[in-house]
């Protein structure tokens, strides 16, 4: 497979990318991986890139975008932050992403067993280990766990059913996000010229599955 040129990028419609990270998960998941000439694609791109996805995800080391989708090159955007929420840096990466250089689809991407929104449900215990950026991120997920957490239910990663409602939430959350506090990619995805969705990856299977 060779790297996308503004040419092909210009054909691919929203749905037609999200087609192609679906097809990308599915040959992960079987171990098929799809013949690319890296080196190749290397000098293809030496003079621009066009790729076709801007992909949100977490910076745990098991949920890398391009391998997990499959991609080479110069295929996808790929921003990652524990917990893979949205700030407004992120919200500038995904509008240079999209309107700018032209990608077709915004993922966010979130997946079980997520250590940043365990560390939001152990809080109280996190902040004791004095790690002040740290206490910051995680603070952030307050207001979500908040929304989903049931009366009397207990507040511990080991409640593994409440962390991944909070996993699934966290996503919904990061997407109204976008398209509250982003008022061109919310014009993008008015017009139709790029689609915004959520996704979930399992670290136990490699499969995604898309909310």
């Amino acid at each position: 497979m060779k790297a996308h040129t503004h040419e092909t990028q210009s054909t691919i419609t929203p749905e037609k990318a999200l087609e192609f990270l679906k097809e990308g998960n599915q040959r992960f998941v079987n171990n098929l991986k799809a013949n690319r000439d890296l080196l190749e694609q290397v000098n293809a791109t030496r003079e621009g890139q066009w790729p076709f996805a801007v992909v949100l995800s977490c910076i745990d080391s098991r949920t890398s975008a391009e391998l997990i989708f499959d991609q080479g090159l110069g295929d996808i955007f790929s921003i990652r932050i524990a917990g893979n929420f949205v700030n407004q840096d992120i919200l500038g990466s995904m509008e240079f992403g999209c309107n700018v250089a032209g990608s077709k689809l915004v993922v966010v991407l979130g997946h079980t067993k997520c250590g940043a929104l365990k560390g939001g449900l152990d809080a109280a215990q996190i902040e004791g280990l004095g790690m002040d950026n740290l206490n910051h991120l995680i603070n952030h997920f307050d207001p979500i766990i908040k929304h989903v957490i049931e009366d009397g239910e207990e507040r511990s990663s080991k409640n593994s059913d409440l962390l991944e409602r909070l996993n699934h939430q966290n996503v919904k959350s990061a997407i109204e996000d976008i398209r509250k506090q982003s008022s061109t990619l919310r014009k993008l995805e008015e017009e139709g010229k790029i689609k915004i969705v959520g996704a979930n990856y399992d670290v136990e299977t490699g499969a995604v599955s898309w909310l």
